[in-house]
């Protein structure tokens, strides 16, 4: 090669004489001058050339060489890189023909120069074809290695040894073995293959093959990408598919795919990243467009399905499943932005973004058709007993439950750009508010079912103390505030005052004494009759009542002492005034008119709202 080496070279300086020599006087004098300057130069080597007038035969003699040498490898039905002493042989007989052909560009013109440059390029294509077969098959085989010898924990089948076809049959792709580490990074090939596969990549791109290597590249990763998604459960769905799921089914596919999106935006994604910098090392634009077109269909499988969800529909049990994608798709934008950090992933950046925010809408879309859900409430049959009705049940659990995201649904609203929230509360404790506000604007007009009053009441305070508990109880109180709490509780113990007024005033007016009657024979008459309608009327209202239900013990007992502080106190004073009434209010004749003693009253007091088992239900 040496030699090789200084004939060129003579060859160069023959040429550059005669370049710029403009008669033959001329260039013996470039030729003199070339000779005292390099020993190598001498007269008789450069007039040697001269005379044989055969230039080109150093570059022929060259590539005579070199072809034996590659067409050796490039026929070869052994794998070049089994033997590192054949593929360094190879790849250094490719550095020889990449050099020769540089060294030897400027004479192109030249035609017996052209001539042997144009079948230098011809051997340098037949090499380029023979190291893209060993590029992907050293993939394929390193792969295999490195996943036979580094498995991951997984209820999956193992792919063994024997998945590979030595005779030249198709090759079983190994993939990885769903993941839940999240913190932890992979070398995808192992060291040794991928310092192969970069001093092939270098010698393709040099050679203008960069296209057809990161084909191969992105082929063979990319399937291996692919089915280690599939692994993790997640399948390829069209939208359409997705929103034709039953919900349970989609719940658990969004379970799927949460794992699926943390493990390969956090684990796979950025191994593809670090192997693709590797193999490409000083090729950046190569690296980045091999790994886009490596991750691209995993990442647009991943987000479409995202997409699916958000624009599906807005039923509101769907909630808190969405919540779910959407703080997956949130708390991975670090991981698209870094992992996508280049011009190639710009698109698929810019798509995770605008499905993160779609999402949003769909949470913000959501509570509006709870909003229409409350609203189109029918108020048809009363609740039993005035008790707690479904719907009052339905929106304060599914608020306390959404209200264990708080900070994300914080973070929805306020990018929403709806309305101006005041300096003491915030876009979702405005939304929060104008739920309850239609909630109990629902409930006064199913209240409006019932034909006595008083159960009218009873409903009201029923509903109104589940609302006000729920709220204290969780974020939601946070949400709305101490002076939210303290109307709410006042509106209670309003209904209190009005099922009181209702339900009992009347009763408690036949207890007054009429000191104007006439004598005590007028006194006692009229004190008798309103005996018999204190009797009638505490019996069919005691009767009545307690089959109503109260379902808050508190509230219950407050009601029982509220009612015998306002009843024993009055009816004990009006029985001891009538006992007075000489032989009206004694022995007999006060057995006709006093059904009940103060401690009986209290009893029948005590069962008042214990419901019938319809109510309680």
């Amino acid at each position: 090669m040496a030699e090789n080496g200084e004939e060129k070279l003579l060859a160069v300086a023959r040429h550059i004489a005669k370049t710029l020599g403009h008669n033959e006087s001329m260039a013996d004098d470039i030729l003199q001058i070339f000779s005292t300057f390099d020993g190598r130069f001498s007269r008789e080597k450069l007039s040697e050339g001269q005379e044989d007038g055969s230039t080109v035969s150093v570059l022929e003699r060259a590539l005579d060489s070199l072809d034996s040498q590659i067409s050796r490898f490039v026929a070869s039905d052994h794998p070049i890189w089994a033997d590192p002493a054949d593929s360094a042989s190879f790849l250094h007989s490719i550095d020889e023909l990449v050099n020769i052909t540089r060294d030897w560009s400027h004479l192109a013109n030249e035609k017996p120069v052209g001539a042997c440059l144009a079948r230098a390029d011809e051997m340098l294509q037949q090499a380029m074809f023979r190291v893209e077969e060993e590029f992907r098959s050293l993939m394929e085989r390193g792969a295999e290695s490195f996943a036979a010898n580094h498995r991951l924990d997984s209820d999956e089948e193992e792919v063994g040894d024997d998945d590979y076809d030595g005779d030249g049959g198709d090759v079983q792709i190994p993939v990885a073995q769903p993941l839940t580490d999240y913190d932890l990074v992979i070398d995808a090939l192992p060291s040794a293959t991928i310092n192969d596969l970069h001093e092939m990549a270098k010698r393709m791109l040099g050679a203008g093959h960069g296209k057809s290597c990161s084909h191969v590249y992105s082929a063979c990763r990319r399937e291996f990408l692919e089915e280690s998604v599939a692994r993790l459960g997640l399948r390829k769905l069209s939208i359409e598919e997705v929103h034709k799921m039953p919900w349970q089914e989609l719940e658990d596919e969004i379970e799927r795919w949460i794992k699926a999106a943390n493990v390969s935006l956090r684990i796979l994604f950025p191994s593809e990243r670090r192997l693709c910098d590797r193999v490409f090392f000083g090729f950046a634009s190569a690296a980045d467009l091999s790994f886009m077109e490596v991750c691209r269909g995993s990442t647009v499988q991943l987000l479409n399905f995202a997409d699916a969800v958000a624009i599906g529909s807005r039923s509101p049990e769907r909630l808190f499943k969405v919540l779910d994608v959407f703080e997956t798709m949130r708390d991975l934008m670090g991981e698209f932005e870094s992992v996508f950090s280049d011009q190639f992933c710009l698109v698929l950046r810019n798509e995770a973004v605008t499905i993160w925010k779609r999402l949003g809408e769909a949470i913000r879309g959501i509570f509006m058709e709870l909003e229409n859900l409350i609203r189109r409430d029918p108020a048809k049959a009363a609740v039993p007993g005035g008790g707690l009705h479904p719907i009052t049940r339905y929106v304060m659990n599914y608020l306390r439950a959404a209200c264990r995201s708080r900070q994300t649904l914080e973070q929805v609203f306020e990018e929403s750009n709806n309305g101006v929230p005041s300096k003491d509360s915030t876009l979702l404790s405005v939304q929060m508010s104008w739920i309850m506000e239609l909630l109990e604007s629902n409930l006064e007009v199913k209240s409006k079912v019932y034909k006595d009053p008083a159960l009218c009441y009873v409903f009201l305070m029923n509903n109104g103390r589940y609302i006000v508990q729920k709220v204290k109880d969780g974020d939601l109180g946070l949400l709305l505030g101490d002076d939210w709490i303290r109307k709410h509780n006042a509106k209670v113990r309003q209904y209190h005052s009005s099922y009181q007024r209702s339900a009992w005033n009347k009763m408690l007016g036949l207890l007054k004494v009429d000191n104007t009657a006439a004598g005590m024979n007028g006194l006692g008459k009229t004190m008798k009759e309103k005996l018999k309608q204190f009797n009638v009327q505490f019996d069919e209202t005691c009767k009545v009542h307690s089959t109503w239900v109260v379902f808050d013990e508190q509230l219950r007992e407050e009601l029982r002492i509220s009612l015998a502080r306002l009843l024993l106190p009055a009816y004990g004073n009006f029985i001891g005034r009538f006992q007075n009434l000489g032989d009206l209010g004694k022995g007999k004749n006060a057995d006709k008119y006093i059904r009940y003693g103060v401690e009986d009253i209290e009893t029948r007091i005590n069962e008042l709202f214990k419901g019938s088992s319809t109510a309680r239900k």
